[in-house]
């Protein structure tokens, strides 16, 4: 069968995206018991929890755990577009349509001039290796949000901003979008629906800003970068403890201020190479936009103080969107994310209770997952700075196709 243009519709991405998905649904039903701690009590207990708050008027101000920004009370919200079902249930069924949204989204891109149907099946594939986690939390749709803006692209600079600027307000990492964007009117766009929306959340629903003191006083996660410290001192002597702490489990203890803040510092270090490499950067392709934006996550979520499993399916939606365009250079970072995605089920749920151990197997596998982002960060950062800062200028026949391809984008 042959779509638009006489391209030949690929019937193997959907059929695996049918069947890794209704494996995803029938663990998160408990038709069938995934290996670990249950991952699905964050929706039937906390965000069922926070769901009773919201409909009140008001957003849990007593409530530690609730560190995010004003939209995300939109997608704790959301189960009530389904009252014929529990909240759960409905959670659950609104993250399935969510991930079908992205995975139609990237097959279509895929299918158009100049595009690659690589990044439907880094989608296809990336994801069910998280395990049920994925449809236990509501990073799927932020993702999904992220994936549209990032597809509407050069072609539409102020639905993307529009997009991420309601991205930022579900859960702050979308912005990092923009760092790859040249056009005005997407950054516009964005600070228009940022500003409109949190003026009216402010108004309509008291605290709409108490998350951020939340966050500020998050320390060390025990999956993250620096805890890797911590893991390998308790086998010399280190006497601190692993506690259930802002919602995460977390190391407290002697130095662990230290640590939390020399990750924020080489996040900073972060952030400045990327200013740098905008700064610098002159020439920019078609698959730019997206592969910056792959960079910048990736590189926050590599130094960030929290590592949790749902935040790689930002990483395996933002590779997917790099690996639609041909030209993209992210194909071994994305593969690395990938491999991280698969240790990263193993470390949670699997074997969790081994990494919160400390032991052998426990310290294994976060090395493992974070030695692999991290080595991933690094070489698609080099690739973003030779495409765009070290790459000698086009040739104007391959500018002239290229400038072709982007008129072509979705």
């Amino acid at each position: 069968m042959t779509g638009a243009r006489g391209t030949r519709l690929p019937y193997g991405l959907p059929a695996v995206w049918g069947l890794t998905r209704l494996a995803l649904l029938l663990f998160v039903f408990k038709v069938f018991l995934f290996p670990g701690p249950d991952v699905t009590t964050d929706v039937s207990v906390i965000y069922q929890g926070w769901y009773d708050v919201l409909r009140t008027g008001t957003f849990p101000l007593d409530d530690v755990t609730w560190q995010y920004p004003p939209a995300a009370a939109l997608a704790i919200l959301s189960p009530a577009l389904l009252p014929f079902l529990g909240y759960a249930s409905a959670f659950f069924v609104l993250a399935f349509l969510a991930d079908l949204l992205v995975f139609c989204l990237l097959q279509y891109a895929g299918l158009r001039p100049g595009k690659s149907p690589r990044g439907a099946w880094v989608w296809v594939v990336g994801v069910p290796l998280l395990g049920p986690t994925v449809y236990a939390r509501y990073d799927v749709m932020v993702t999904a949000v992220a994936v549209a803006a990032l597809l509407a692209g050069a072609r539409h600079p102020r639905v993307m901003g529009a997009l991420t600027g309601l991205g930022a307000l579900l859960k702050v990492w979308p912005v990092l979008l923009l760092v790859g964007v040249r056009k005005g009117a997407a950054w516009a766009s964005a600070a228009v629906t940022v500003a409109v929306t949190a003026v009216l959340f402010t108004a309509a629903m008291p605290g709409a800003f108490a998350f951020l003191t939340f966050q500020r006083e998050r320390g060390t996660e025990v999956e993250s970068l620096g805890s890797l410290v911590f893991h390998v001192a308790r086998h010399f002597g280190w006497d601190g403890e692993v506690v259930l702490n802002y919602g995460s489990v977390e190391f407290v203890g002697k130095y662990v201020d230290v640590v939390s803040t020399a990750a924020l510092g080489l996040t900073a270090v972060a952030f400045g190479w990327l200013l740098l490499w905008r700064l610098s950067a002159r020439h920019f392709l078609p698959h730019t936009l997206a592969d910056a934006a792959f960079v910048a996550v990736l590189m926050f979520t590599a130094t960030s103080r929290v590592i949790s499993p749902q935040y790689l399916v930002w990483l395996v939606g933002l590779a997917a969107v790099s690996l639609c365009f041909r030209g993209s250079r992210m194909a071994l970072p994305a593969g690395l994310v990938m491999a991280a995605c698969l240790v990263t089920v193993l470390e949670f749920p699997v074997w969790f209770d081994h990494v919160v151990l400390s032991d052998g197997l426990g310290l294994t596998l976060l090395f493992a997952r974070n030695g692999l982002l991290v080595l991933a960060a690094l070489l698609a950062a080099r690739e973003l700075w030779r495409g765009t800062v070290s790459q000698p200028a086009p040739t104007v026949p391959a500018q002239a196709a290229r400038t072709k391809e982007t008129l072509a984008s979705p």
